[in-house]
């Protein structure tokens, strides 16, 4: 079995292979996604960006209004306006891959629920499922090999991919998060 997986938009006009397996797989529940989605929340797969292979098409870069005023990067295809993919908080060797444009979404389940305080309440969690109030400390969750691809790009003593501070969601944790950059708050 391949770690690589195979995407795209619903007209077929862009296509991606990612190619190799995600770092983790999140599925966010925080009102900044549930908008742009227009959905209870949206999964995303964390892979870095030169591991995500533009097969054909060109997507497309829309700015998104944040609470929180950070930069998230919203790429659509052009021609039916699917998203394929975001950039958040500015970090561009990370993309954050919508998990249902792969072909097969039933591969990647998601590792963790994040922003549950505004998850709808219709919806219930997997029990077991790992879940938080607002974000998380990614050093204490995810897998070793995950962690060694993250110090790869960013270095040893890097804080995680994305920041409580520029994780979705994070304008409804902007009061309670800690001062010190890429550490989630501890404050539910």
């Amino acid at each position: 079995m391949t770690d690589q997986r195979e995407g795209g938009c619903a007209c077929g006009a862009v296509r991606y292979r990612m190619r190799s397996a995600p770092l983790f797989v999140h599925c966010c529940h925080c009102r900044d996604c549930q908008r742009q989605t227009g959905s209870a929340f949206v999964l995303n797969a964390l892979i870095e960006t030169d591991r995500v292979e533009l097969l054909s098409g060109d997507p497309k870069p829309f700015a998104m209004p944040t609470e929180s005023g950070r930069p998230h990067t919203v790429y659509r295809c052009p021609e039916c306006g699917t998203a394929v993919w975001s950039e958040y908080g500015g970090v561009k060797a990370l993309r954050f891959v919508r998990v249902g444009t792969l072909d097969d979404p039933r591969a990647l389940p998601p590792n963790v629920h994040i922003y549950v305080r505004s998850k709808l309440p219709w919806i219930a969690l997997p029990e077991g499922a790992p879940a938080f109030e607002a974000y998380y400390d990614s050093k204490k969750l995810w897998p070793a090999a995950s962690l060694e691809r993250r110090r790869a790009i960013f270095g040893k003593g890097s804080a995680p991919y994305v920041s409580a501070a520029a994780a979705p969601g994070a304008a409804a944790n902007r009061e309670s998060r800690s001062s010190t950059p890429g550490t989630p708050s501890t404050t539910s």
